[in-house]
């Protein structure tokens, strides 16, 4: 960083679903010229794990948390506004009133704030077994035990899966299902 330029968080306002596209650019920018490097520091397109359930099968995937969103640290000038503002599939910068000219820098505070809800959410995902007991009575949402009631027999933490009891046919059967794919009862 070079002395005297102050760095400052902007929000880019993306098209939707094109957030790592445009993130993708501005790092190209950063990379194939010096000022770009000199006056971006960072880039940040926040993400949070979350598990779907895509044939069957659990899926961890990444989602991005604000949807149309980019942040950008960065010593902002006329140049690199009209880059940023012009880079494909942006929209604009966010501003503190419509029709201010210049674009509003956040808080650092306001970024780490929001950092900090981002880990505690991904903690929170991943801790969701831990929420159920042996013993407790859930449903059944998802497979073609949808709607079945069980008993919780077994909680493997490490897999995030339970076992649980359904009666199929009079019989009790055991069933290892996704934390995802029972609801309580």
């Amino acid at each position: 960083m070079s002395q005297g330029k102050q760095h400052q968080w902007y929000i880019l306002r993306t098209i939707s679903g094109k957030e790592m596209k445009v993130k993708e650019m501005i790092e190209g920018y950063r990379k194939n010229d010096p000022v770009y490097a000199e006056n971006i520091s960072q880039i940040l397109v926040p993400t949070e794990k979350v598990y779907t359930t895509r044939a069957g099968k659990k899926v961890l995937k990444e989602k991005v948390m604000f949807s149309g969103y980019v942040f950008v640290k960065l010593a902002l000038t006329a140049d690199i506004e009209v880059t940023l503002q012009d880079t494909t599939n942006v929209v604009n910068f966010v501003r503190s009133r419509e029709g201010e000219r210049r674009p509003e820098p956040v808080p650092e505070h306001q970024i780490q704030t929001m950092l900090g809800q981002a880990e505690v959410r991904e903690m929170e995902a991943a801790d969701s077994v831990s929420d159920y007991v042996v013993g407790e009575s859930v449903k059944v949402n998802f497979g073609p035990f949808s709607g079945f009631i069980g008993e919780i027999k077994e909680i493997n933490r490490e897999k995030r899966e339970l076992t649980v009891m359904v009666k199929v046919f009079g019989r009790e059967t055991p069933l290892k299902l996704d934390n995802s794919q029972v609801e309580r009862e």
